[in-house]
């Protein structure tokens, strides 16, 4: 890439340090009455049996109401702040074409004004601005007088009140009041500039092995401004990356055009809407600014609380208002990718600066979520397939992928990209050319929701397919065998998935499932027994990518004299069952679960890294950083998403678990059995390796010796003075960094992390013990480091989870309502750490999925959620009634081997069955709907 290119980003976006001049503390909520509802209790006795987990690791605390939310907490249960509790609510512009003229609170009377008014003006004569990321953010918290509305929902004013009962009466005298925000005159539409495109070109080469023609991992994406609302592409040509890209999109599109007879080019367009999320906690925080002592406080739900305090001091920095240190308080919180980088936040930031030194509460309501809250994007598809109609093979595909980012650019960019880098789906094409397009427009904002733009692409592709086999007079199944992507083939990016892809065993077992086989004749059996309804079957496959190509993790294990472990991680969590997971990573390689954990840790004195968090850049900045930088690193963590917990806050997990039995228990152990008489019980097996030990049940043995307890050999390793004590950065590009690092027994070694820190025994020699000046620990410097190319930025994704669902539907052809009636998916997950959690995933994104394709809706514009007058009494989200909660079927493809990797699978499970339902209706009513969702009218329509 060079200095030209656009962040790649899919998660981040923080060019450097807004901090500066400010300290910055970030940590898990502790104190007060809230210190035992949100910091994690370590496992209680009898959590793990026959080595595997019992419950949950936070189970207790959820059953009992013991674990709570951000939501729940108030200023008085966070030891420190004051109790005098202050609250806020916003005041939203509900149209997008008159100029706001101010607000009219006559209907409050007097006893209802809000104690405090703020305007955008304020923020002005404040300076007070929108963080220095309008390609992010936008350029406005609030509507100035005199402008048009950048996005329907637009605040236009902050209410902030010193007491709860004038702030509910307050806001439930103003909610739907039409006459509140006065406007102008009409305008055009005023949404910001268009928020970017790019495309992603592929033509393989002679052979497997041979160089690509062209490809993004090889030469580059093409990425363009707009002229109007299209696309500006650069001209074809042989100069430069983009015109030889650019040369060969022309090439693919003049092949489909010159398509003969011997081709089937099946062309079509697709819609995917618009949808609310759902979130059970809506978007809240709550904030004191403590003008004596110069530090805002923050408590906010949050997925990425380094982040938030980074904007706050960028926020601040320039105003009024003096801060010398930000103290945020981060709690539990979920939101399937929602709250990862929101502007909410912020306006929280500015409620407490106005607050009057008493903290300040702003937290969406329902109706306000629906307003204000991110939006899964809504996606225009158009897709050509060319398909040699002898062999059934796959010749050529194009698709142009536009998605509607609403009137804040957010992640607009990089959910485009990803929907785009995935529309091949489970296929292997020898020619592609995607082209990703994110629109600004005046419709509520859209961001980072489950599924990052390849529900809706390959929800596409898979329909597309489906329908290319009836074309083609072929079973859909097999036409899909065909056409599989295989190891050691390249994406539609140029580059080789990591592993083996099994896509091929996932379609032979469909393709042998009853629900498959005998779909003809049980549809003619239903149809005969129930006049009125019409039944078919319906299959879809997809593999979806987990991480952002920039994961960083942080994990620090201890063991102490007795044998306990103790875990502390960066990892938060969101409600997949992370905290669990990662003790049960330790009890795999250690044999028994950490007795201590802690979560959610964002202070790690023993790890003095530098980072500008700027994972996505050139080759020579980065050598420059490092030349100059020892300590730096690409990023220090990453926000807490929805697939990065098994795989990469595992695989630190899993290397400080390592490091430890390598570096201590081993060696322990030797000293052990080596001692006695002649060397003891060792002498004879002197040849025994590192890998044959076994740690088990608390027990330490292999190759023959003589079991030890745990607590023996933790005793024996305090006594030699070895690392028992280890933390580790991690850092991965679509490949793990690799650094190596001069340790005592070994001399220099190699390890699949970038940081390293140590903690020794009590009897380490005097030398020793004096190197643990870092908090208390011994941090390593690194002989050499090994971060992946930059080149890798380009690769997209190597990393996937694949998932295919048979659904079988009933279509009553009177209401036109879908009654699912079972459906069975076949999922492949690496090696699952707990099943109970997989399953969990899978039953719940298959909800969502469901909801997607027959009943979730939002109008992207007038009518639409930014009014402010949608709750769930209008939108409509599936219940258990709806999901065939008691005819559902899961398969999971074992590992391969017991040293196969977890793969992220928590996005993957909802998409695959949203293209089956389209695929079933299809098949019980004979027409093909391309647009999302597929509800009953719409079938009352084509039925009529």
């Amino acid at each position: 890439m060079d200095a030209s290119t656009p962040n790649l980003s899919r998660r981040g976006f923080l060019r450097g340090s807004a901090a500066a001049g400010i300290a910055i503390k970030v940590s898990l909520l502790r104190g007060g009455t809230a210190e035992a509802r949100l910091v994690e209790a370590a496992p209680g006795p009898g959590w793990i049996a026959g080595g595997k987990p019992r419950t949950r690791l936070d189970a207790v605390a959820k059953v009992t109401g013991a674990k709570t939310f951000t939501r729940d907490v108030r200023a008085r249960d966070i030891a420190g702040w004051p109790d005098n509790q202050a609250h806020a609510f916003l005041i939203a512009a509900t149209k997008a074409d008159r100029r706001f003229e101010g607000l009219d609170l006559s209907e409050l009377g007097e006893a209802l004004q809000p104690d405090r008014l703020v305007l955008h003006e304020d923020l002005v004569a404040d300076g007070l601005a929108v963080p220095p990321h309008p390609d992010f953010f936008g350029d406005r918290f609030l509507v100035p007088k005199g402008e048009t509305p950048r996005l329907l929902g637009q605040p236009v004013a902050l209410l902030i009140y010193h007491d709860y009962p004038r702030f509910a009466a307050a806001k439930r005298g103003l909610r739907f009041n039409e006459d509140v925000v006065r406007y102008g005159e009409t305008t055009a539409y005023a949404p910001p500039a268009h928020y970017g495109a790019t495309r992603w070109v592929r033509i393989e080469g002679e052979s497997l092995e041979a160089d690509d023609r062209f490809s993004p991992f090889r030469d580059a994406p093409i990425f363009t401004g707009f002229k109007g609302d299209a696309p500006a592409w650069p001209a074809a040509g042989t100069e430069g990356p983009a015109a030889r890209g650019m040369a060969a999109a022309e090439s693919i599109a003049a092949e489909i055009a010159a398509a003969g007879d011997d081709a089937l080019v099946l062309k079509r367009s697709y819609f995917s809407q618009s949808i609310d999320a759902s979130a059970m906690e809506a978007d809240n925080g709550n904030v004191w600014y403590d003008a004596k002592s110069g530090t805002l406080h923050l408590m906010m739900a949050t997925q990425g609380p380094y982040e938030v305090a980074e904007q706050a001091a960028a926020l601040v920095k320039a105003s009024r208002f003096p801060v010398s240190q930000i103290d945020l308080k981060a709690g539990y919180t979920v939101g399937y990718g929602t709250k990862d980088h929101h502007l909410h936040p912020l306006l929280c930031v500015l409620a407490g600066l106005y607050g009057g030194g008493r903290p300040v509460r702003l937290a969406n309501d329902r109706f306000e979520q629906f307003q204000n809250g991110l939006k899964r994007h809504s996606f225009t598809m158009d897709t050509a397939l060319m398909i040699d109609r002898a062999s059934g093979r796959f010749r050529a595909m194009t698709g142009r992928y536009v998605c509607d980012g609403g009137g804040r650019p957010n992640f607009s960019m990089s959910v485009s990209f990803v929907g785009a880098t995935a529309a091949q789906s489970i296929y292997y094409l020898p020619k592609s050319d995607f082209q990703a397009v994110a629109l600004a427009s005046r419709a509520v904002e859209a961001g980072s929701t489950r599924g990052y733009g390849t529900l809706q692409t390959m929800s596409a592709t898979e329909m597309l397919v489906d329908e290319a086999a009836e074309l083609l007079g072929r079973d859909a199944i097999e036409l899909r065998l065909a056409n599989v992507f295989r190891s050691g083939q390249r994406n539609s990016q140029g580059a080789v998935p990591a592993g083996a892809l099994r896509n091929d065993e996932i379609l032979e077992k469909a393709a042998a499932h009853p629900l498959w086989r005998e779909r003809q004749a049980k549809k003619a059996a239903y149809e005969a027994a129930n006049p009125g309804k019409r039944y078919g079957v319906g299959f879809a496959q997809v593999h979806k990518d987990y991480g952002t190509g920039a994961e960083a993790a942080l994990a620090s294990l201890e063991i102490d004299p007795q044998g306990r472990l103790t875990l502390r991680h960066v990892a938060h969590e969101m409600g997949p069952g992370v905290t669990t997971s990662q003790a049960v990573m330790v009890g795999e390689i250690l044999g028994r679960v950490p007795e201590t954990t802690e979560f959610g840790v964002v202070r790690w004195p023993q790890m003095p890294l530098e980072t500008t968090d700027q994972p996505y850049t050139t080759p020579q900045a980065e050598e420059d950083r490092l030349s100059k930088n020892s300590r730096w690193t690409p990023r220090f963590t990453s926000p807490m998403s929805a697939t990065n917990s098994a795989y990469y806050l595992g695989h630190a997990t899993r290397s400080a678990a390592r490091i430890l039995r390598d570096h201590a228990l081993w060696p322990a152990a030797r000293s052990l059995w080596g001692r006695g008489f002649g060397g003891g019980a060792l002498a004879s097996y002197h040849t025994m390796r590192s890998e044959e030990l076994r740690l088990a049940n608390g027990i330490v043995s292999g190759a023959g010796l003589p079991p030890l307890r745990l607590e023996a050999v933790a005793a024996e390793a305090h006594r030699l003075g070895l690392p028992v004590g280890v933390t580790l950065h991690t850092f991965n590009r679509w490949q793990w960094t690799e650094a190596e690092f001069e340790l005592q027994g070994t001399g220099r070694t190699r390890l699949p992390i970038d940081a390293l820190a140590l903690r020794y025994g009590a009897g380490a020699p005097a030398e020793r013990r004096a190197l643990m000046t870092t908090g208390g620990w011994h941090f390593v410097e690194r002989s050499a480091v090994f971060y992946p190319p930059t080149q890798r930025n380009n690769v997209g994704t190597t990393y996937y989870a694949p998932m295919a669902t048979l659904a079988e539907v009933a279509v009553d052809t009177g209401s036109g309502a879908v009654t699912l009636l079972s459906h069975h998916s076949i999922l492949e997950c690496g090696r699952q750490i707990v099943p109970e959690l997989v399953s969990g995933q899978i039953q719940g994104g298959l909800a969502m999925g469901i909801g997607h394709a027959l009943k979730e809706f939002l109008p992207l514009y007038e009518g639409g959620p930014g009014d402010g007058t949608w709750n769930w009494n209008r939108y409509e989200l599936p219940r258990a009634k709806d999901v065939a909660v008691w005819n559902q079927t899961v398969e999971i493809l074992p590992p391969l081997s017991e040293t196969d990797p977890p793969k992220g699978i928590a996005e993957v499970v909802m998409i695959a069955v949203v293209p089956a339902l389209a695929n079933a209706v299809a098949h019980a009513i004979g027409h093909r709907f391309h647009d999302l969702p597929i509800r009953p009218e719409h079938i009352r329509e084509v039925l009529a």
